[in-house]
């Protein structure tokens, strides 16, 4: 990784400022304006969570049939995301956003909503996060990373950068899911690219591709403003099905201020889904929760880290604690203030891509998803099909890290493989950690090498298993 020529860190004297100092800006190779421009185009990247996650939550119904609202849940999944997110910039020194997940959040709605109230699912969230803390600050968590190889902590970089960019791919429509008769996925949807949402994810890759080649700073954030103004204008000319867009349609909001809705905070009752639930099915839904959270921001912190340059010899970050406590500390938040659970994005590469390599870039996002809470509005201006290219591009930078890995050795090849392919073919960076520490596990010791593995290898390549068949032992228990 090229180091950056570091600006704008000296007072006039020409010492390290304060920030500088805090930050360890120039020791990492960066400067005040990199970093912001980093975390600005984080929070482009990742502002269509803002929408989507109220939308997935306040489109379902909990045991009693109750909903949530989607406004107030705005306001709780913008305010949990930013003061996560300052957090993990001020205390875990590290170039990572958070924001309630992807991979977590349809558990608290799909596993865990159908068995009991809205509160007693947010309670198990808050659980979910205080074990992640337990396992953080007791070193377990830490040591389950240490003792994953460096080969798999770069399949997983490159696993999360083929994810990543299927979720642009898919996001923009430029892929799509096939009908039961034809393939799996398909160019556009069934087979075609069609309407002007494609365009316009078409037309800002070509030009985010152009001004990166070019070393054109901040290309990214220019090719989605690019882009968003293109969509503004489309949808007003011609008549364009609003689903058509995703969750945001791009429009001139009739209102950029929003007055926020505090309604659902702290509405959480921590231990009440085992009573309503039963302690199996609570369990087990908890035991999803945990497991998910752990490895999809361990595969995020990892794929990230690298990415940034931040990892030793040994693929180790700096301050790794610090940033898996933090990591937890956000589910906690997220559940307690009913915004789900907050784990590290992966939309994060995409700010790390535009020079973000310190915290102060995590302040800086964490700012402006704060500030969306009276600015709400503003979070529906740019679609996913203008942010999308910024995923794509950032997903083959991040791939570009696979030419580290020994594909000769099958030892190596085989698991790796697993990891990358996984990732996106599941849509789940969980599922190809597992499969990656599993099948990393058994050709070691079809090679003899039992001694040589170490032993944590084995307690999660167990536990893996149990995930894995997790769906019969729910039908045998009779809770699915």
């Amino acid at each position: 990784m090229t180091k950056l020529d570091p600006t704008n860190t000296r007072d006039a004297g020409g010492r390290r400022s304060q920030i500088d100092r805090f930050f360890d800006i120039t020791g990492r190779g960066s400067s005040i304006s990199r970093e912001i421009r980093g975390g600005v185009t984080t929070f482009v990247a990742m502002a269509y969570l803002i929408v989507l996650i109220p939308l997935i939550i306040g489109d379902a119904k909990d045991v009693t049939g109750a909903m949530l609202d989607p406004a107030q849940l705005s306001t709780m999944v913008a305010l949990s995301a930013g003061l996560t997110t300052v957090l993990m910039g001020v205390v875990g020194n590290a170039p990572l956003a958070m924001a309630a997940g992807l991979g977590v959040t349809p558990i608290v709605v799909f596993q865990a909503a159908p068995y009991m109230t809205w509160p007693q699912a947010m309670g198990l969230v808050v659980l979910e996060g205080v074990i992640i803390v337990i396992l953080a600050l007791t070193g377990i968590r830490q040591l389950i990373m240490d003792a994953i190889p460096r080969v798999l902590k770069q399949a997983i970089g490159v696993g999360i950068g083929a994810f990543i960019a299927l979720i642009g791919l898919v996001d923009a429509g430029f892929v799509g899911y096939g009908d039961n008769s034809s393939t799996a996925v398909t160019l556009g949807v069934f087979g075609k690219l069609a309407g002007w949402p494609v365009f316009v994810f078409c037309v800002g890759l070509v030009i985010m591709m152009i001004l990166f080649v070019r070393r054109v700073p901040g290309a990214m954030l220019i090719g989605i403003f690019i882009a968003t103004n293109l969509a503004i204008i489309l949808n007003s000319v011609f008549d364009i099905a609003p689903e058509s867009w995703g969750p945001v349609v791009p429009k001139v909001p009739d209102s950029i201020v929003a007055t926020p809705q505090f309604d659902l905070l702290f509405n959480v009752d921590i231990f009440g889904g085992f009573a309503r639930a039963g302690v199996v099915t609570a369990s087990v839904v908890l035991f999803t929760l945990v497991l998910s959270g752990f490895f999809d921001a361990m595969g995020t912190i990892l794929g990230v880290g690298e990415e940034a340059g931040l990892v030793d010899k040994e693929g180790r970050l700096p301050g790794l604690s610090r940033i898996l406590t933090v990591d937890g500390i956000g589910a906690i938040v997220g559940g307690a203030i009913n915004g789900s659970a907050n784990t590290a994005v992966v939309e994060s590469a995409a700010g790390v891509a535009e020079g973000a390599r310190t915290g102060l870039a995590s302040v800086v996002t964490g700012g402006l998803l704060t500030s969306l809470i009276f600015f709400t509005p503003l979070a529906g201006v740019v679609p996913v099909g203008a942010a999308a290219p910024a995923l794509v591009l950032v997903g083959a930078l991040m791939m570009t890290h696979v030419r580290k890995i020994d594909w000769e050795d099958t030892e190596i090849a085989i698991p790796a493989f697993l990891t990358i392919v996984l990732m996106p073919f599941t849509y789940s960076i969980t599922v190809g950690v597992a499969a990656g520490v599993l099948s990393y596990t058994i050709v070691r010791l079809a090679k003899g090498k039992f001694r040589q593995t170490h032993w944590l290898l084995y307690v999660m390549s167990a536990i893996f298993v149990v995930y894995f068949a997790l769906h019969p032992l729910e039908e045998a228990l009779g809770i699915s």
